[in-house]
């Protein structure tokens, strides 16, 4: 048995419970690590689930796309928030995060062997997903300021592509992306005949008046666009698993037949809570949002001290800043020695293919004002002592 192989030793190994040992390990650690937000779901969200409970036949398999009272729920935010509306030309299904609706969307849309676009820094699950399809990432850099260069997009499609990834906002370095750079990435698609999976977890965290854009509300985009959105970060739901994918309606048989093996449905009660969360008061996105809109100000105000020992690239979104530090020790041997002797956790940059230098990736939605303010001083001056000695 120990000489069979699989196609799973060619993937990366996750490396949350990489760096979860090495916290565990190291007592008192403060994690700027997980991408996760520190409030609970809304109270709209626990006060359905007597409504789960009173059906009998909810403890029975549902739809395989999700339960019709959710669909028509996400249509109408759909609608409301993104301009997307939902038509004969594309449809909604529910899926447990939205990992699995990347995971959906590769299976359904290629043969083994083909392409995918993803841009540097890449998400990890992404690249994990597309290798365990069987088919190849084809990576193209972004600029110094982690933009798409659109023109090395489409000089990287190949008869082989079958589509672009773009996240935004985006994980791992928190820019966004304009509104003229998307529909020139879908344009890019449609010319091409390719699809554009466009990831957008991290749609209502944006700060200092930037907007976002879905490029699913693209006038003639339905077609060849697949949209991917989750109910993790912005309602708290991380371990209720809930997201949901827009996609093209002649995509559904095939995404059904992946979603039916893998998972038969989303967890019902789980989109019962779903359901209540999208019925929140305003206020619960805003106030909890904005307190972590008050930490982001307070970890940029700690990083801008390490000018001239690391970059701080520019971020209006999501809850990351990823650093790239101005020394040749290694990424992951740098965050164990910030773990072991300060305390303080963050992911390595190798994970997103960035492995030429060394960057560091730094979440700060897990963490209310005070406990991010000391997490924070620890990692500056860390890296202060450690880059300097």
């Amino acid at each position: 048995m120990e000489s069979l192989t699989s196609r799973m030793q060619a993937i990366q190994s996750p490396i949350i419970p990489v760096v979860g040992e090495l916290i565990k390990n190291s007592p008192g650690t403060i994690s700027l690590g997980q991408g996760v937000v520190y409030y609970s779901p809304p109270p709209e969200a626990i006060e359905f689930l007597p409504k789960f409970l009173a059906e009998e036949n909810n403890h029975l398999y549902k739809s395989v796309e999700g339960i019709l009272p959710l669909v028509t729920a996400l249509a109408g935010k759909l609608q409301a928030f993104n301009g997307i509306e939902i038509n004969g030309e594309n449809c909604i299904v529910v899926t447990a995060g939205s990992n699995m609706g990347f995971m959906n969307a590769i299976l359904a849309i290629t043969n083994p062997g083909d392409e995918i676009i993803l841009n540097t820094p890449y998400y990890f699950n992404h690249e994990m997903a597309i290798a365990m399809a069987g088919c190849r990432s084809i990576l193209v850099a972004t600029d110094e300021n982690y933009q798409l260069r659109t023109e090395a997009i489409a000089q990287a499609i190949t008869p082989k592509t079958r589509a672009v990834v773009t996240i935004s906002p985006n994980n791992p370095t928190g820019v966004v992306y304009s509104e003229a750079t998307l529909r020139q990435v879908n344009e890019i698609c449609k010319t091409r005949g390719i699809y554009h999976i466009s990831d957008e977890a991290y749609e209502y965290f944006t700060y200092d008046g930037v907007k976002h854009i879905s490029p699913g509300a693209f006038g003639g985009s339905s077609k060849y666009t697949i949209s991917l959105y989750s109910l993790s970060k912005a309602y708290g739901f991380a371990s209720w698993r809930i997201g949901y994918m827009v996609i093209p309606q002649h995509l559904l048989v095939a995404v059904k037949k992946v979603q039916d093996t893998i998972l038969i449905c989303p967890p019902v009660i789980s989109q019962y809570a779903a359901l209540g969360a999208l019925q929140a008061k305003e206020e619960y996105l805003k106030e909890n949002i904005g307190a972590i809109s008050q930490v982001r100000q307070l970890v940029l105000t700690s990083l801008n001290r390490l000018q001239g020992l690391c970059t701080i690239t520019p971020a209006n979104g999501a809850f990351y800043f990823f650093l790239k530090v101005h020394t040749q020790i290694d990424a992951f041997e740098l965050v164990k020695r910030l773990i072991q002797e300060y305390k303080v956790a963050v992911i390595p940059g190798t994970t997103f293919g960035i492995d030429n230098q060394c960057y560091l990736r730094v979440a700060y939605g897990a963490l209310q004002q005070e406990t991010a303010k000391e997490g924070i001083e620890r990692l500056v001056e860390g890296l202060q002592n450690i880059i300097r000695s």
